[in-house]
C-alpha cells in the first residue's frame, strides 16, 4: 500500500517558509513517533555548546538515525515539532533545517516553540518527529 500525503494549506506563507499548516495521510501501515532529538554524541554526550548550526545539523543526524533504524527516512515525516532555547538564533541557521526536509522532499507540519531550557545544560534545539510509512 502507498503511503499519500495531501497538503493543507489554507494560507500560501508557510509554504515560503518550508512547511506545511497540515497533512493528510492515507494508506499508512507503520507510525513512528521519534523522541526529541538533540545534539548528542554516540555515548550520550552533549556536542557543540554555543553553535545552533551544527548542533541543528546534529540534531536532525539523530533523528535521522531513529528514522533510519526503524526502517523510515526524512521523506516519512509528516509532523516536526522544534524547541528552541533561542528563537531567534535559530532561525539564523533554519536553512540547515530546509534544506535538508528540502532535499527529502517533504514539508512537514511544523511547531517551533521558544523554552527556558532543554534536559541538558548547553543543548539549543530538539527536534521530535512522527513518521508514517
Amino acid at each position: 500500500m502507498t503511503v499519500q500525503r495531501t497538503a493543507v494549506n489554507p494560507w500560501p506563507w508557510s509554504m515560503e517558509l518550508g512547511y506545511n499548516q497540515g497533512e493528510i495521510v492515507s494508506g499508512h501501515t507503520r507510525t513512528l513517533y521519534c523522541a526529541g532529538q538533540t545534539a548528542m554524541s554516540g555515548d550520550g554526550k552533549p556536542l557543540h555548546a554555543d553553535d545552533m548550526a551544527a548542533q541543528l545539523a546534529l540534531s536532525l543526524d539523530n533523528l535521522e538515525a531513529v528514522l533510519g533504524e526503524g526502517g523510515m527516512s526524512l521523506a516519512n515525516l509528516v509532523r516536526l515539532n522544534v524547541y528552541t532555547t533561542d528563537v531567534d538564533r535559530l532561525f539564523e541557521h533554519y536553512g540547515v533545517l530546509a534544506s535538508r526536509l528540502g532535499a527529502a522532499g517533504v514539508a512537514p507540519a511544523t511547531t517551533m516553540l521558544g523554552v527556558t531550557r532543554l534536559a541538558l545544560p548547553g543543548l539549543m534545539v530538539e527536534l521530535e518527529g512522527t513518521a508514517v510509512a
